[in-house]
């Protein structure tokens, strides 16, 4: 198939610039390997040297699918059972208030076990990365009740977690790097190595990903990266940057957000995922792994579900799958046509960007839409909200630093304010609403739950935060 590979460069060109992106590799695959990589920036902010499609990023939480992938070839060798109780493997996994064996290694890959926001990640980043020096990382440091430097300090912790939980396991779904977490370790288990080394030996290696590992402080990559590594960009607050090339270091979050990769190997390994296991005419990975991963257990539909590691939604006939990733200095975000042999991946080396943009444009390429289309799934009703006081209130979610939303109306409209500014609100039926910053024009949305004629919570993007009673 012949693509217009100049139109799709300058309409990348013209995001990345318009965004003021130091850095970003990118790329796309194909069932006839690579069609379009590409680098764009810089890697260093002192030397000015460029990025390429093999330079080395960290991909964040795109690190997901790996772990979730790891459960999944272990299970199609009957080594562990998604439906295994999380206590099988860790006796004293529990959520406060459900049942010990009824968190399952199914709900922790789902984000379904009810798990809160909550504060480990983050105190895990700022007690043990050497270098961070900021308001975060003093309050980080301030509240944290120890390093959590070891999986048994987080199980504890969600033992004891102060937060509500989120139901039933199953009943809903809130991202929680605690849980995958724990299924970094229940592969240790499960595969009798560690989870670093099943990547290399049964995923990296056979799909011929030459330039990824599974590193938490970024010095194995450095080592293999031969120089070709990016530095970590972020924006100063003045309209500047700063970079540095101090990676974030979270020892019992290994599978949730510790991969270093290039855009080549990354568009590699969905092409792999989208080929049902297969690539380079060789079966690289079982088809009944991927099948688990993404398959025909979850639905298809236009809004994004969450399966294992990975969304999965449909466009103009299409079934996306994807998932983005972002920490200190990294912004990604990669996606595969399911059963259609292509792979897209956008790396960038400035952490709180947006890459989905470019991974749109690339998608929108392959399945023959206008580049500019968007891929957002929430739309206007073209009514409002008939009962608008049942969500009128104060949210919170403590994952780091507590943030708040509140629900209100102003002048007949449907608003709501959190910590970094105000939005309003546009009604797309059910309880899910779009958002717009007032300020920025930024795009967000909202999912309200209702119990007793009253929200008890709402989904803002992935996380729930639950209602502040007055």
């Amino acid at each position: 198939m012949a693509f217009d590979l100049q139109k799709l460069d300058a309409a990348l060109q013209g995001y990345i610039e318009k965004k003021k992106l130091p850095g970003v590799s990118v790329a796309v695959n194909g069932p006839d390997g690579v069609i379009f990589e590409k680098g764009y920036g810089i890697a260093d902010l002192e030397t000015r040297r460029s990025v390429d499609e093999n330079t080395v990023y960290g991909i964040a939480s795109m690190s997901k699918s790996m772990t979730t992938l790891a459960c999944c070839i272990l299970a199609a060798e009957g080594k562990l059972s998604f439906d295994d109780p999380v206590s099988k493997y860790f006796p004293n996994f529990r959520v406060p208030g459900n049942p010990q064996q009824d968190v399952t290694l199914r709900h922790l890959s789902m984000h379904t076990a009810g798990i809160p926001p909550m504060e480990p990640l983050e105190w895990s980043i700022a007690l043990n990365t050497p270098g961070r020096d900021s308001e975060w990382a003093r309050e980080m440091k301030r509240t944290a009740p120890n390093k959590m430097e070891t999986i048994d300090q987080v199980i504890d912790y969600i033992a004891n977690c102060p937060y509500p939980t989120l139901g039933q396991a199953g009943e809903y779904m809130s991202y929680s790097n605690e849980g995958y977490a724990i299924l970094s370790y229940v592969v240790d288990i499960a595969a009798g190595i560690t989870l670093e080394e099943f990547l290399m030996e049964r995923v990296f290696k056979p799909m011929g990903m030459t330039r990824t590992v599974l590193d938490l402080d970024g010095s194995e990559a450095t080592a293999m990266a031969g120089g070709n590594i990016t530095r970590l960009f972020e924006e100063d607050g003045e309209g500047g940057v700063t970079c540095d090339d101090e990676w974030s270091i979270l020892p019992p979050f290994r599978g949730c957000a510790c991969v270093k990769s290039t855009a080549h190997d990354m568009a590699r390994y969905y092409q792999c995922l989208s080929n049902r296991g297969m690539i380079d005419g060789v079966q690289a990975i079982p088809a009944e792994a991927v099948e688990l991963l993404v398959g025909a257990g979850f639905p298809e539909q236009e809004k994004a579900f969450y399966c294992y590691g990975l969304n999965k939604r449909t466009k103009a006939g299409h079934v996306i799958c994807e998932h983005s990733g972002g920490l200190h200095g990294v912004s990604s975000q990669g996606a595969f046509l399911k059963d259609e042999n292509y792979g897209f991946v956008a790396l960038c080396n400035q952490g709180d960007s947006d890459p989905e943009p470019l991974v749109w444009m690339m998608l929108n390429m392959v399945m023959g839409l206008p580049l500019e289309e968007s891929h957002r799934w929430v739309h206007p009703a073209g009514v409002d909200f008939a009962e608008p006081e049942m969500l009128f209130g104060k949210y919170i979610c403590h994952e780091g630093i507590p943030v708040t939303v509140e629900v209100f109306e102003e002048e007949g409209k449907l608003m709501a304010r959190n910590d970094y500014g105000t939005m309003e609100l546009t009604y797309c039926g059910g309880t899910w609403f779009s958002t717009r910053r007032l300020d920025t024009g930024a795009l967000g949305r909202m999912h309200f739950l209702i119990r007793d004629g009253k929200a008890w919570g709402v989904q803002v993007y992935t996380r729930i935060y639950q209602r502040i009673e007055d």
